[in-house]
């Protein structure tokens, strides 16, 4: 039996995961994610497609992130009939990101329409998909409990394990019966988690993989642990309100707003930071907030322990509020006085965090508090580099605000957390590791790593180039 591993997306790059397993009787595809970074560029890359969406078999979300889950639709629009296998939390959370691109994409479809009749041009840009897309694709779910495996194809069974990285999120373990002889087994990370993060359980242990495919977001270097983020968090508000300012946090809306709201209330009633406003301006966020409230399932005990056991709410404090309307998020530009602000997009490219940065960046009394991964040329890398100018809707501005980064927050590991993973499988059965989802110089770093640890079969994925699998 030929089996091969090929990938269109998320090869070479952070986002836009697109990976696929075929065999001789099926296609796999795991993962349907959209790229994201400058809107041309963006635009552009997603409109790319290289592939028959008709010739899949089977189709495996590892979890709900938009460079993973993004394009789902459009797989669905282009001829996509079958099965889209995730957990439920992975589904619900799916929905709502989904259906958030899908109601953006409208948006700016009427937007640049007016603008084109303005300027009496043609008008040519589409959206990618939209909202009846999403509810076709939500339809099409078939939701799986963690470590229940199931045949999704002929002679291919897929089993899901914890990945420890956003709720719901999964490393994807196939078995493929290679002529009733023996089985072979090729794991895919989605998103490696770390340990100890909040509120969801640490990255489960696999069964001994023969191939991986492994992400390599941060194969370039060691996150500071995680167990000083909430000093690093209180220092950051104390400080600021000290000066009397404001701290913006640009933030997914997905794990990351979350994990922040989590620390906030902890901090808030061990008084460790003052009761000040915190405010949570996303309304994908808030929607996001709601089904982790029904998903304790994904809980790790110290969450159960501290709130769940105890009947409370650790999405919700008195000092908190989530902001839902347009209106009430443009009255947070006339707020006066020590605040936080939590908002999307995560990277800055997009979203109410816009209005908030251009606000606010300019004041040296105000921090911009960078909490996750900011890719290359986007307004968020810009900022977290400091650059003394950024452009923000259309107009440059100086950026005057202090600029201070927690990186202990990151959902992604390290080069050094995914080795402590690796190493914890039968390197002996593994035949070889392929790179994914990794900047050129984080995948060349990781795979360098790697190698000196012993392994010596590591593979940066080509995007569409195959590798034979035996």
């Amino acid at each position: 039996m030929s089996i091969k591993l090929f990938s269109h997306g998320g090869a070479g790059e952070v986002t836009g995961s697109k990976h696929f397993l075929k065999t001789d009787s099926a296609t796999v595809m795991i993962d349907c994610g959209a790229f994201q970074g400058k809107r041309k560029e963006a635009d552009r890359k997603n409109r790319e497609w290289d592939f028959d969406a008709k010739e899949i078999d089977a189709a495996v979300l590892t979890h709900a992130h938009y460079d993973h889950s993004g394009l789902m639709p459009l797989l669905v629009k282009k001829g996509y009939r079958g099965n889209i296998f995730s957990t439920s939390a992975t589904r619900d959370l799916a929905h709502i990101i989904m259906m958030d691109s899908a109601k953006i994409q409208a948006r700016d479809g009427e937007f640049l329409k007016k603008q084109a009749k303005k300027e009496g041009g043609d008008f040519e840009w589409e959206p990618l998909y939209a909202e009846k897309e999403v509810i076709q694709t939500i339809n099409q779910f078939v939701s799986l409990s963690y470590e229940r495996p199931i045949f999704i194809a002929p002679n291919i069974e897929v089993c899901f394990y914890d990945a420890g990285h956003i709720l719901g999120s999964s490393l994807a373990v196939f078995t493929i019966n290679e002529d009733g002889n023996r089985d072979l087994r090729i794991a895919y990370s989605g998103d490696l988690g770390r340990k100890n993060k909040p509120i969801i359980r640490d990255p489960a242990l696999i069964p001994d993989p023969d191939y991986l495919v492994l992400e390599s977001t941060y194969g370039d270097r060691l996150h500071d642990s995680t167990e000083g983020a909430m000093e690093k968090l209180a220092d950051v508000i104390n400080r600021t309100v000290e000066r009397g300012g404001k701290v913006i946090v640009p933030a997914f809306a997905i794990e990351r707003t979350q994990e922040l709201v989590f620390f906030l209330h902890l901090l808030t009633d061990a008084r460790k930071i003052p009761r000040l406003p915190i405010f949570v301006d996303s309304p994908m966020a808030t929607n996001a907030t709601a089904i982790f409230k029904v998903h304790p399932e994904c809980y790790d005990e110290e969450t159960n322990q501290a709130f769940i056991d105890h009947h409370n709410n650790p999405f919700g404090f008195n000092e908190l509020k989530y902001i839902e309307s347009t209106s009430e998020s443009k009255e947070l530009n006339n707020l006066q006085g020590p605040a936080v602000i939590i908002s999307s997009s995560g990277m800055c490219e997009a979203g109410r965090i816009q209005h908030h940065l251009i606000h606010n960046i300019s004041n040296p009394v105000n921090t911009i508090l960078i909490a996750g991964y900011m890719a290359e040329n986007t307004l968020g890398r810009y900022i977290r580099e400091k650059k003394p100018e950024v452009r923000v809707l259309g107009k440059w501005v100086p950026l005057r605000a202090e600029v201070a980064e927690i990186d202990t927050l990151s959902a992604h590991a390290d080069y050094g957390e995914m080795w402590e993973y690796v190493r914890r499988l039968d390197l002996k059965r593994l035949k070889k590791i392929f790179l994914v989802h990794g900047e050129n110089k984080s995948l060349s770093v990781f795979s360098d790593f790697l190698r000196r640890q012993g392994i010596q079969e590591v593979e940066i994925v080509e995007k569409g180039k195959e590798y034979l699998l035996t």
